[in-house]
């Protein structure tokens, strides 16, 4: 079912390859423009870059020889130009070209962003080029075939669309935006004034509302990070998570003594300033920002001695694969044939870890917590055991089992309870569906084989590792665990971490898809797992059975591509449906770039309007049709409802009328749109009973207040 607007794209694409294919042998050749290109009202190149315009091509710059720029476009070569402050309403691109004179039709241009993918390719042909002195040429495309459906962008990109013989240098210079005429500024207009297809939504006004957990808004700590920016506090962020690899082998005693393991070449550092002890201040100042902190534990065995010593120096073990850049003398571990390097002895760079060291801390925690109030809201034991003799192979070879995750959890886990008898501890943190499902030794060994799950009743690890909880509870009197706490990242290829992450319309659809494998038991997950996760309702189950009372938690996950909109309409998915399935605790790894998709999705639910606009504390059953997702939120007094509308569409624009089944009339609304412009949320023009417009790939805030209950 196609847009209003996209068919306006698809006749204006069509309109324009009418008028270059070739195949269209009887038409006349287009004739060269012969008046001059509309004023440039944006420069963006004019012997230098201009203002907030940034070069971010892919082509190497041959030496300037005048005022032009000169692109080596040989091989398909290109020129990105972006702005990420743009706004406005454009005519059209233009700019001068000087190449020789046998090159023909070479070049294409486009608009873009890169948050949307929609944007078509044109092909400068004689209708768009006027001669000008020198071998000169000017260049005008108008915004009609660049951007038919007028959506938002915030790049420039000229591309060679034939294989350029090298040097293939071309001349640019006077690249910039030309104003819009009042034809435009109408088309533009009436784009925007188009109405959606109209879509029923609802929410149950009578249900029982549940409760949402301020501490699913979490993020995460990352000692490699800090320094790049403080902008995760605008967020509004509920709690803060220290975590990661480099924390199972934290030296708290030294206080900033870690190491890399595989991530960084297995070497003992510090990060900030050397004699700084790090996890005071991480929780002094969530404590300041009003941010609860979760402080993961380490209980892998081996902690870092120093913050010099590496596992695989190149003195002892010879030429490696890779070498540090910062210090040629340590190696990753890997031999010149791609095989890993067998290590030499754990002391090498760290000692032994007993369970009465992390006691000791938890001990000194509760000092501070006596003069300063709670600073630890919750312990978290380790992370990812089952990827120990990988990402810690140098001082844990061998793979975890069934019976060591266990002793470990209850030897570290009774350390913490003893020290605080009031801590919340959670774990086991482990990395993903083979680690819910099997141990470390189970994989190594092959899945089909599963020895260690053979040895334990074929009983996935999470389910046995409950049951053996309890069992030590109530033996014993002493609960070692209060929040069962997994990791989850989406498996299918390309999906990435972070700003990573293909960013294809394919792997765009399936990121928000993949979403559905925290909630839905009829999705069936698109990659090796090849089955339904259906994790939250799957964990809730496995303690119903297993472990009754424990909370839950996910630990880490990230969707990828944060740059993109469709990793901030799958972060968005995430949080609403954390608040829907009672999750106690999340924390996104690690925290959005600013101003990206990401970013302003985390701001949908915590701080829209930039005043501290969140979502509200009861969460209500929605229905939404294909496409679109809404999620509902009541305020305890019930006088007030925020809604987060999604529209996953690429294409489509949608009318939304919501049903309040239940609810009193709302006398007042604001609402906010977000569709990728970097600036976030702007508050919309709204009328009170009128259907809600979601444009496609956007995130829609409501914020209603109700009349008052009737008695």
């Amino acid at each position: 079912m196609l847009s209003r607007m996209w068919r306006v794209a698809i006749v204006a694409l069509l309109a324009a390859s009418c008028r270059s294919s070739p195949a269209e042998a009887s038409a006349p050749p287009p004739q060269p423009r012969t008046t001059p290109a509309p004023a440039i009202i944006e420069p963006i190149y004019d012997g230098a870059m201009v203002g907030d315009w940034q070069d971010h091509g892919w082509t190497e710059h041959a030496q300037k020889t005048g005022h032009g720029e000169r692109l080596p476009l040989t091989g398909y070569g290109g020129w990105i130009l972006s702005n990420t402050r743009l706004k406005g309403v454009f005519g059209g691109v233009t700019f001068k070209l000087r190449a020789p004179p046998t090159k023909g039709d070479f070049l294409e241009v486009r608009v873009d962003s890169e948050t949307v993918d929609i944007f078509p390719r044109v092909r400068v042909t004689a209708a768009h080029r006027r001669a000008l002195d020198d071998g000169w040429v000017e260049v005008f495309v108008p915004m009609n075939e660049l951007n038919p459906t007028m959506v938002p962008f915030n790049r420039v990109v000229l591309r060679a669309f034939v294989h350029l013989q090298s040097p293939g240098i071309v001349e640019f210079d006077a690249v910039g935006l030309t104003g819009a005429d009042p034809a435009q500024l109408k088309a533009a207009q009436a784009v925007l004034d188009q109405p959606g297809y109209p879509a029923a939504l609802s929410v149950d006004c009578k249900a029982e509302g549940r409760a949402i957990s301020p501490l699913i808004y979490g993020i995460a700590y990352s000692a490699l990070r800090e320094a790049d920016t403080s902008h995760q506090f605008s967020l509004n962020a509920t709690a803060r998570r220290w975590g990661g690899n480099p924390t199972s082998r934290y030296n708290w005693e030294l206080g900033n003594a870690w190491n890399t393991g595989s991530d960084y070449f297995f070497m003992n550092t510090t990060y900030g300033h050397a004699s700084e002890r790090v996890w005071q201040t991480f929780l002094e100042v969530n404590r300041d920002r009003g941010l609860k902190s979760a402080l993961t534990v380490p209980m892998l065995g081996w902690i870092a001695k120093d913050t010099t010593s590496a596992s695989f120096p190149v003195s002892d073990f010879g030429p490696q694969e890779a070498t540090c850049p910062e210090n040629a003398k340590v190696g990753n571990g890997v031999g010149k044939n791609g095989k890993p390097i067998k290590p030499g002895p754990a002391t090498r760079t760290s000692i032994p870890l007993q369970a009465s060291f992390i006691g000791s801390w938890v001990a000194e925690v509760k000092a501070l917590e006596a003069k300063r109030g709670r600073l630890v809201h919750q312990y978290i034991l380790d992370n990812e055991p089952a990827l120990w003799n990988d990402t810690h192979r140098d001082v844990h070879p061998q793979p975890v089992t069934y019976d060591e995750l266990l002793e470990r959890t209850i030897a570290y886990g009774t350390a913490i309870r003893k020290a605080d008898p009031d801590a919340l501890i959670a774990g086991p943190a482990e990395w993903g569906w083979a680690g819910y499902l099997y141990s470390a030794a189970d994989a190594q060994a092959g899945f089909n084989a599963k020895p260690d799950r053979r040895a334990h009743g074929d009983v996935p690890l999470i389910e046995w590792y409950l049951k053996k909880l309890r069992e030590h509870e109530q033996k014993t009197g002493v609960r070692v665990l209060d929040v069962l706490d997994l990791h989850y990242y989406p498996q299918a290829k390309g999906m990435g971490v972070g700003a990573e992450g293909n960013t294809d319309p394919d792997s765009n659809a399936l990121r928000i898809r993949s979403t559905r494998s925290l909630w839905d038991p009829r999705y069936m997950d698109e990659s090796w797992v090849k089955e339904p996760v259906r994790l939250l309702p799957r964990m809730q189950a496995w303690v119903d059975a297993n472990a009754p009372g424990l909370k839950l938690s996910i630990g880490e996950y990230n969707f990828g591509a944060e740059q993109h909109m469709s990793g901030g309409l799958a972060l968005a998915e995430a949080l609403g449906r954390f608040g829907q399935h009672g999750l106690y605790s999340a924390f996104y790894w690690t925290y959005p770039t600013e101003n990206s998709p990401a970013y302003w999705a985390f701001r949908a639910f915590r701080n829209y309007d930039g005043k501290g606009g969140h979502f509200l504390e009861q969460s209500l059953p929605t229905e939404a049709p294909r496409d679109l997702s809404l999620f509902a939120a009541r305020s305890a007094d019930g006088r007030s409802m925020s809604l987060v509308l999604l529209n996953t569409s690429t294409t489509d624009t949608f009318e939304a009328a919501v049903n309040l089944k239940g609810c009193t009339l709302p006398t007042s609304q604001r609402v906010f749109r977000y569709a990728g412009d970097p600036a976030g949320f702007a508050e919309r023009q709204s009328v009170l009973g009128k259907a809600w417009r979601a444009p496609p790939s956007s995130i829609t805030v409501i914020e209603l207040q109700l009349g008052a209950p009737e008695k």
